[in-house]
């Protein structure tokens, strides 16, 4: 990592607000009516397991941002999913805080109550040990049924979220030494104890496993942040809204948005807070190739959830460099990132070795990042032949001609029904995945 962390936020964290944000006059034209109306399927299922769906850097959940779906854009896929017989969450967490928080937010989530982010790990850091309570969408989770089998549940995980649902998998089925070490028996989280086999998969969409060379941008987060700010409040007057409808949820290091607060000077606290110079606990660390080598380190593939991972790629060699250059097709925000991307090396010592392996990108994420996790890892991969197996990444292979965002937002008419159609089969097999 550079010496200042506040330099690495860069396009990686506010391109994918804004580019929903600016596509969303191009997913309206896609109605409800023919998302929706593609016959609605008599779902044959396995297994019954709810299927949660975590957003990456800079993402929402259940809440729409002025009529925009994180899953579907302009339509949400939690609707067209849950039409098709599937039970679909949407959770909100944090935007932009480590993946160790997020999972705790997430395991709370789920299960109910009060997140608890660890007695050691709040110490370490110097953040709250508690947050935000939550009722639980699926308090059942991680109990036995009628038939005395585990009420289990699928992840998908979109960019930093998949990262974040191996991290939940990580703390639920092993635990954490510190946590368990440092903390009386009767006051620790069921997260950090281990033992808990709760999880039947993980999908990861576009996520970096192994970090984005991206990351290594130098550029300021205040400016970014002030025009994401500025865009949002000509959108919908963000900026003098009462409705928090994006919310960092940094409230874990005293960034919480204060009821008589303005947009602007919530944003201004956070963006020039401390926490950016002075702490790894945070996406900007998680998402270097630098910190995904440390996660990676000690989040592996559990020997009893299926694992499957997709990538994007939106570009293709150049016809007078021996680079990387971005698709026709690519959102604007993030050609600056691709073509960096595209051509980017690095061999500075104590850093992860980046070479043309990587250049193959979907504007944000590495095609090769996207795999499975590789730098600082044992994890092993099999290309999935339609027989998918526990504990090694089932990799579904590329979608080609689609961004990092595209493959979330669907604000193409011309590839919406394509990607709709991909979930949808996404869905169908984790359905059929034997208990």
């Amino acid at each position: 990592m550079k010496n200042s962390k506040t330099k690495k936020f860069s396009v990686l964290l506010l391109t994918l607000c804004f580019s929903i944000v600016i596509s969303f006059n191009l997913s309206k034209s896609v109605s409800a009516a023919e998302s929706v109306n593609n016959s609605i399927d008599t779902v044959g299922i396995a297994n019954n397991y709810p299927i949660i769906m975590v957003h990456g850097l800079f993402g929402w959940g259940n809440d729409e941002l002025y009529g925009i779906n994180y899953w579907g854009g302009a339509e949400s896929l939690k609707q067209i999913l849950t039409s098709k017989g599937y039970t679909i969450y949407t959770p909100t967490i944090g935007s932009v805080s480590s993946n160790w928080d997020r999972a705790c937010e997430l395991y709370a989530y789920i299960k109910g109550g009060t997140v608890d982010y660890g007695e050691a790990h709040a110490k370490k850091y110097g953040h709250n040990r508690y947050g935000r309570t939550y009722p639980g969408v699926y308090q059942q989770f991680g109990t036995l049924d009628r038939s005395g089998q585990i009420q289990k549940i699928h992840l998908i995980g979109h960019s930093m979220g998949g990262q974040t649902v191996r991290v939940l998998a990580q703390l639920l089925e092993n635990g954490d030494a510190d946590e368990i070490n440092n903390t009386p028996s009767d006051d620790i989280s069921p997260l950090f104890t281990g033992g808990h086999h709760w999880i039947e998969s993980i999908t990861t969409i576009a996520t970096p496993h192994d970090g984005s060379q991206e990351s290594h941008e130098q550029e300021g987060i205040e400016p970014m942040a002030h025009d994401f700010f500025a865009a949002m409040a000509v959108q919908g007057g963000l900026v003098n809204s009462d409705n928090p409808c994006f919310d960092f949820r940094l409230d874990q290091w005293g960034l919480k948005k204060e009821p008589s607060e303005s947009y602007q000077s919530y944003y201004k606290r956070v963006v020039t807070s401390n926490i950016w110079k002075d702490t790894k606990d945070l996406s900007v660390w998680d998402l270097a190739p630098e910190g995904a080598k440390e996660l990676n380190s000690w989040v592996k593939a559990q020997s009893d959830i299926y694992y499957f991972s997709l990538a994007c790629e939106d570009t293709h060699k150049s016809l007078f460099t021996p680079y990387q250059v971005p698709n026709l097709n690519m959102n604007p925000l993030l050609l600056k990132s691709s073509y960096l991307m595209g051509a980017y090396i690095n061999n500075k010592p104590g850093d992860v070795p980046i070479d043309s392996t990587w250049w193959e990108n979907d504007g944000i994420v590495s095609v090769v990042s996207a795999t499975y996790p590789k730098v600082g890892s044992d994890d092993k991969m099999v290309q999935y032949s339609g027989t998918p197996q526990k504990g090694v990444w089932n990799y579904l292979g590329e979608i080609d001609n689609i961004d990092h965002i595209e493959v979330v937002g669907l604000s193409h008419p011309e590839t919406r029904q394509y990607l709709e159609n991909k979930y949808i089969d996404l869905a169908k097999t984790l359905s059929n995945l034997p208990k």
